[in-house]
């Protein structure tokens, strides 16, 4: 399968006879970036905010999930997870939900806006995750430490950063560099995409940073 970076929380998920999935478009007027251009049968949306709920940017669009569930939809099994306790109400902890994608046997797990480390139970109903898609650039969701403990939480194969500041965003997010410094990793070059398959899974977390894809 192939993921692409889109900017902000914004991927693209691919594999030849399955659903694509595109996650949290974003409204570009709102957080800055050019405006999306996506296809995709498949939509999730963490949380209810411009940068993350701009569903009518995805053309083909056919089915879109906004809260925690279990779906199979084009091949694709993806379980949803909300992530705050207390009712959706509540300012201090927004809803949020982050959701696990199993494209026959590769899962990646997208954590939206997540804003705390999730409990043990929270973790183990994830299952076992291949690919974590995190937000690590602190504004209202991880900051870089945060982000480096569920990495340790969850043991993923892969690690892909996502939510942090780059020149063409208008959020006031935290560098990249703070993260990879939790990570204990140097300046890793960025790469177009991640193609991978069952069999090329790392057996320890890897990061991986995307180019942002306009």
């Amino acid at each position: 399968m192939e993921i692409i970076w889109h900017g902000l929380s914004c991927f693209r998920l691919t594999e030849r006879g399955l659903a694509t999935v595109v996650t949290d478009p974003y409204d570009h007027n709102a957080v800055g970036f050019k405006q999306l251009k996506l296809r995709g049968e498949i939509v999730t949306v963490s949380h209810d905010a411009p940068g993350h709920n701009f569903v009518k940017s995805v053309q083909g669009r056919s089915r879109v999930i906004t809260g925690p569930g279990e779906f199979e939809i084009g091949g694709v099994f993806i379980t949803g997870v909300q992530t705050n306790r207390r009712s959706k109400n509540t300012a201090k902890e927004p809803r949020n939900t982050l959701y696990v994608f199993d494209y026959e046997g590769i899962t990646v797990a997208h954590l939206g806006d997540l804003q705390r480390v999730p409990s043990q139970t929270e973790i183990e109903s994830l299952g076992g995750v291949n690919v974590v898609l995190v937000p690590v650039g602190g504004g209202k969701s991880l900051n870089a430490s945060m982000a480096a403990e569920i990495v340790s939480l969850l043991e993923p194969g892969i690690v892909i950063p996502m939510h942090y500041q780059v020149p063409e965003g208008k959020l006031k997010l935290a560098p990249l560099s703070k993260f990879l410094k939790e990570m204990g990793v140097g300046k890793i070059d960025p790469e177009p995409s991640l193609k991978i398959t069952r069999t090329s899974v790392p057996s320890e977390a890897r990061v991986v940073v995307l180019e942002h894809k306009h």
